[in-house]
């Protein structure tokens, strides 16, 4: 046999059992042709049909009965042969090197997949040829790593040497001749060194970035908890509620039931008095008209002694026995009853509309994440800038809206405002039409120089009495601005303040945050008083003056 042993190796297939991948063992050839180890191809038709039918694993072909299975014995004597030459089998073709594997820079023809990578030898071997790597003692020093395609990124683009130094001067990979060249005088250590240095800051961040996954990892778990205690306290409020609005449902209808049977036991009773004067009634008209007929029959005697004998008997009349004064009340028996209902209504509607207000802050109050931070710049507190109006139905009749409802001056004579539970009496004082949560911010502008009071206060502040005003309660916060002073005011106590004078100030909300913070606003914003509280009820704006003439807008 005079092939070679690159040649054999190319043709190894043809003595390689197609089931196993390997080179034939025992090798028999059946009926069609086609030839597999003994132990492989008995195997394959024991597992197969157990009625007898029998097929070639490669070209399907059916045998029955199944076949003798007998040596070939030219095949054994030339894998014997192919033993002797050192070939092995040919490899599957996972073994072969694809465009995205890095390929054997040894194999001729169809390359291996290279295992391994030699950064002294910049090259990459498959398993057969690197394995003098380990065998001889030349190799011992060579560094192998894993397969890699950027070995020539290695070699410098001057020299053509490995670049196995590292200038931290100019943070590069450098050769030895870089080193006494271009990079002479810089600060050089060998790429190991250097390795090890970036080695340790490595794993520094690693710890670092290990440490923050484990925080970070607590806190998932610690938000996991706070979720599921979000839903426990939910199904528990949801269905306290839902038993307390069952309740309330339940009063109305039974205060419903009683209005009802009132109303019926006092039909009855109307009913039954109307009546029993209707029958009096009745009977004295009997005993009337009973009456009128003799004295019509008395009034018809002839004889006038016979007349004057019974007229005193006839003419005598009986005292009435119901009262002149009855009046009806055409339609209007129990309008009194449907007003008060009405009223009842009215009441329950107003209180469930706040109330329900404040439900929803409640609500809303169980933030499981911190607030945001207060903005730094006035464009930053411009993002939550919002629209204020003022309401009418709130302004003290000395003052007057103008500019859409944004602007209020103080003037010498009453306002044409139609009277209004909300009014405020007494005092210059306005409440804004709209309502405040979440973050806002709204910038007032004084005018007049008198002296103005920058407020916040709850809807249900008192409207007369001194408790009404800004400054002497529990329900509104207010600042102080007249001339060159400042002063906070809550709940009769005062705060003087220093600060920067100015026309303007602007007030900024966080409401779930309890954070309300009043500034001076020029060319810059300075902060003046911050105020941190729980509001537990929707906020609105307000201003108070003192003087006629002062005037403040909402810009």
């Amino acid at each position: 046999m005079a092939q070679t042993g690159d040649q054999l190796n190319q043709d190894i297939s043809l003595v390689s059992c197609s089931i196993c991948l390997d080179v034939l063992k025992d090798p028999v050839t059946i009926p069609c042709g086609h030839s597999y180890c003994i132990n492989c191809i008995k195997v394959h038709w024991d597992g197969e049909d157990p009625k007898g039918i029998h097929s070639c694993p490669q070209c399907r072909k059916i045998f029955t009965p199944r076949p003798v299975l007998v040596k070939n014995t030219m095949l054994a004597d030339l894998v014997e042969q192919l033993k002797k030459t050192g070939l092995q089998a040919a490899p599957a073709d996972h073994c072969y090197a694809g465009a995205e594997d890095v390929a054997c820079d040894f194999c001729s023809g169809r390359k291996l997949k290279a295992i391994k990578s030699c950064l002294f030898c910049l090259a990459s071997y498959c398993e057969k040829h690197l394995q003098p790597h380990y065998d001889s003692s030349t190799f011992k020093k060579h560094k192998l790593v894993e397969p890699s395609k950027n070995l020539q990124e290695n070699i410098c683009s001057v020299h053509d040497e490995v670049m196995k130094m590292f200038c931290r001067t100019d943070q590069k990979s450098i050769c030895y001749l870089c080193s006494v060249d271009e990079h002479k005088g810089h600060d050089t250590v060998s790429a190991a060194a250097e390795r090890t240095e970036r080695q340790r800051e490595l794993e520094g961040s690693r710890q670092q970035i290990q440490q923050r996954i484990q925080d970070a990892e607590k806190d998932v778990k610690l938000l996991q908890q706070e979720v599921e205690a979000i839903d426990r306290s939910a199904d528990k409020t949801e269905e306290d509620s839902q038993k307390i609005f069952t309740e309330l449902i339940r009063l109305l209808q039974k205060r419903s039931s009683d209005v009802k049977q009132q109303i019926r036991s006092q039909q009855e009773a109307e009913g039954s008095r109307v009546k029993e004067l209707q029958e009096k009634l009745e009977q004295e008209i009997t005993e009337l008209k009973r009456k009128d007929a003799e004295l019509q029959q008395l009034s018809h005697t002839e004889d006038h002694s016979q007349f004057l004998l019974n007229y005193p008997s006839v003419s005598a009349l009986s005292e009435s026995t119901h009262s002149p004064s009855i009046q009806i009340r055409p339609l209007r028996h129990f309008e009194d009853v449907t007003a008060a209902v009405s009223e009842l209504r009215d009441k329950l509607q107003d209180i469930l509309r706040e109330e329900g207000t404040n439900i929803s802050l409640r609500v809303t109050e169980g933030d499981v994440l911190l607030s945001e931070p207060e903005p730094k710049s006035r464009a930053d507190f411009l993002k939550y800038s919002c629209q204020i109006t003022l309401d009418p139905n709130t302004a003290n009749t000395r003052l007057l809206l103008s500019e859409g409802n944004r602007k209020v001056t103080v003037m010498d004579g009453l306002q044409s405002y139609s009277t209004h539970p909300e009014i405020f009496t007494g005092w210059f004082q306005v409440l804004s039409r709209e309502s405040l949560t979440g973050h806002c911010y709204w910038e007032v502008e004084m005018r007049g120089g008198g002296a103005v009071f920058v407020a916040v206060a709850y809807k249900n502040i008192s409207r007369a009495g001194d408790e009404y005003r800004f400054i002497f309660n529990d329900k509104s916060w207010a600042l102080y601005c007249y001339q060159n002073s400042y002063t906070f005011w809550y709940k009769k106590m005062k705060t003087t303040i220093s600060g920067p004078q100015s026309s303007r100030v602007g007030v900024y909300l966080d409401h779930r945050a309890g954070i309300l913070s009043f500034y001076s606003v020029s060319e810059t914003m300075t902060l003046l008083h911050r105020v941190q509280t729980t509001f537990t009820q929707p906020l609105y704006a307000g201003v108070r003056f003192w003087d006629s003439g002062s005037s403040a807008e909402f810009v």
